[in-house]
């Protein structure tokens, strides 16, 4: 499969080796010093993986889909215009997968976090907060994740919301999310801790896999059937 890499950070770089890894060609390498070769990937039949910067990512995702290049797009922080990109995915015919975490093990947290807040639904003398903690180069906070796992939570209870998220930057730390019920008598909590890149570029690599073929809007539940 050719898969263009938009975005050539440390993601796209370790995306990249994962793909190598799959026998995969990557045809395209953009970045913000190259913006105006993707216009030049018209046809090449690759799909594009999109880890951007957030200022950037509408705009690249909706290149993506005017040049029919199917785009996999992991960048957060710019998600109140996710839901009119999905509507151009539609009106082009295109397609779209968006995550705000590609890895396997956190999307089973997600599941994991849904069901935990069923159980805590009648105890209403828990109150739950997030922590998440990330490298000190990660531009947006809170992270895509914790805004997914708040979401998850008051799907559940909607007497949840405006759930706190404390956002701490420090080090080289890829990813660690807790989510946390205090009462007065004790606390209950549960966490993923990332320990590298790799799951988030293996998850990635593999829904590019996924979309090559197909048409819409799609995210990990899709692909995972959850």
């Amino acid at each position: 499969m050719n898969i263009i890499l938009l975005g050539y950070g440390k993601m796209g770089k370790a995306i990249e080796q994962i793909a190598l890894q799959r026998n995969h060609q990557i045809v395209a390498r953009i970045d913000k010093d190259n913006p105006q070769d993707l216009e030049q990937c018209a046809g090449k039949e690759a799909v594009a993986i999109e880890f951007s910067q957030p200022e950037a990512a509408a705009e690249n995702i909706k290149q993506c889909l005017r040049l029919k290049i199917p785009v996999v797009s992991g960048t957060t922080g710019w998600l109140e215009q996710k839901t009119a990109i999905e509507k151009y995915c539609e009106a082009q015919q295109g397609a779209f997968f968006y995550a705000s975490n590609y890895s396997i093990g956190v999307n089973l947290f997600f599941q994991l976090n849904q069901y935990l807040a069923q159980l805590m639904q009648p105890y209403p003398n828990y109150a739950v907060d997030i922590i998440e903690v990330h490298h000190t180069e990660k531009k947006d906070a809170p992270s895509g994740t914790a805004i997914t796992l708040a979401e998850g939570i008051e799907s559940i209870d909607p007497t949840k919301n405006d759930i706190p998220i404390e956002s701490v930057r420090t080090g080289t730390v890829p990813g660690t999310h807790t989510i946390r019920y205090n009462s007065i008598i004790d606390t209950l909590e549960i966490t993923h801790i990332a320990h590298n890149r790799e799951g988030f570029a293996l998850g990635a690599v593999i829904a590019a896999e996924w979309l090559k073929d197909k048409k819409g809007c799609f995210g990990m539940k899709d692909m995972l059937k959850f």
